[in-house]
């Protein structure tokens, strides 16, 4: 259905147009980057990522049947040491497939790398809690709500308050 391919500077400008507003922004990458997002920014992002024994693997998210690129994630803060990394920067960038388990497809292909590949015991994650769809998503893959970070990000006006989710290990394999 899907598969991961490294996310390189010919994918930039896909990345720049799903990003339409500096709330979205906030909501897919929380304070890493200033509206607009811009090249500049992104060779930043990638800079280190993708390479052998790199803390941050940076994907894009290709559809098999057609070739398009329809999504992007990353799996960061990898930790060999202590076994473990954090997924962030999920995005489903096309509309038309959303609500169609691809999210949880995108999540459940870096869990792969994350433990089959890596050999980690604990992989993490924050969702905004008005996110209720990634939040089922994730809760389909397998991940648990640890704890809410009450009013941490301020978006125009307002507070946004982050939902702590994880999956150990043994939950993986158990799957």
């Amino acid at each position: 259905m899907i598969r991961l391919e490294h996310f390189n500077r010919q994918d930039f400008d896909l990345l720049i147009s799903w990003i339409d507003s500096p709330e979205f922004l906030m909501q897919w990458a929380g304070p890493h980057f200033s509206y607009p997002l811009d090249v500049t920014q992104l060779n930043q992002y990638i800079k280190g990522a993708n390479e052998e024994n790199s803390k941050v693997l940076i994907y894009k998210v290709v559809l098999d049947k057609t070739n398009e690129t329809i999504g992007h994630i990353s799996l960061n803060n990898i930790d060999l040491k202590n076994r473990s990394a954090r997924i962030g920067k999920v995005l489903l960038g096309n509309q038309n497939i959303r609500g169609k388990g691809i999210g949880q497809k995108m999540v459940t292909e870096v869990l792969k790398v994350a433990f089959d590949h890596l050999s980690l015991h604990r992989v993490g994650l924050g969702v905004f809690t008005f996110n209720e769809s990634a939040i089922k998503s994730y809760e389909k893959a397998g991940f648990v709500k640890e704890g809410l970070l009450r009013d941490v990000r301020k978006a125009g006006d307002e507070y946004w308050s982050l939902w702590e989710m994880s999956m150990l290990e043994n939950e993986w394999r158990n799957m």
